[in-house]
């Protein structure tokens, strides 16, 4: 798509933007059109726009989405993937719905970001830190922290992102899932890892207690930080 092409297409895919930033969805109406289905969206400065979607273009044909989603203050596969779909850059959002991330995300990021729930207690099923969560609960919220989308359950969660081999090839921000997909941590690096372990217990940093004989998976869903 050249230039002209994606600022020709500045209006629909602002106007879909500014709905994803309002937290709306648009609904089909009895003509065809679209509307939101709650609240009333602003439009953004279309200049603005036009400058940001300039920048993510950068001079090339095919427009750098996540980069354009930054400049409008906007994070989530939800902006990411109507951004690609509306420039027709589908192609440009690398894992879309396979739970892996794009952007600037790494495992330093999801690492830092799990360290703040340490002390929350566990609570089976729970997935709200200021109640309790439990381990699939703690490793979901993480990165939907980060904009990146797992699903609720280990079973789930250790068939996303891509596989590592062994524990010694895991890095930061990478999941171990263990006992057949009975729990999940994350690996933080150097033989430590953070979970949600059992009833009566916090969400803490400890050795890394699996070990090579009781891993199910090792699942990378972000690049690599860290040593």
């Amino acid at each position: 798509m050249s230039m002209t092409e994606a600022i020709g297409r500045i209006q629909g895919i602002e106007s879909m933007l500014q709905q994803l930033s309002e937290g709306v969805r648009p609904q089909a109406t009895a003509t065809g059109t679209t509307e939101p289905t709650a609240g009333t969206a602003t439009s953004t400065d279309p200049a603005s726009f036009a400058q940001a979607l300039s920048s993510a273009v950068g001079g090339s044909t095919t427009p750098d989405v996540s980069q354009l989603a930054s400049s409008l203050g906007l994070g989530g596969t939800a902006a990411l993937s109507a951004i690609a779909g509306l420039t027709g850059t589908a192609g440009a959002l690398p894992g879309a719905g396979t739970g892996t991330a794009t952007g600037a995300v790494t495992g330093d990021a999801v690492v830092a970001d799990a360290k703040k729930y340490v002390g929350v207690p566990y609570v089976w099923g729970g997935t709200n830190p200021a109640v309790g969560m439990d381990c699939s609960g703690f490793v979901q919220r993480v990165f939907k922290d980060l904009g990146v989308d797992l699903p609720r359950v280990v079973s789930d969660q250790m068939r996303q992102g891509t596989p590592v081999a062994s524990l010694a090839q895991a890095k930061p921000g990478d999941l171990l899932v263990s006992f057949g997909g009975e729990h999940i941590s994350i690996y933080l690096g150097n033989g430590k890892a953070i979970d949600a372990p059992v009833p009566g217990q916090t969400i803490q940093v400890r050795d890394a207690w699996e070990q090579q004989s009781n891993l199910t998976a090792i699942r990378r869903i972000v690049p690599a930080g860290g040593s």
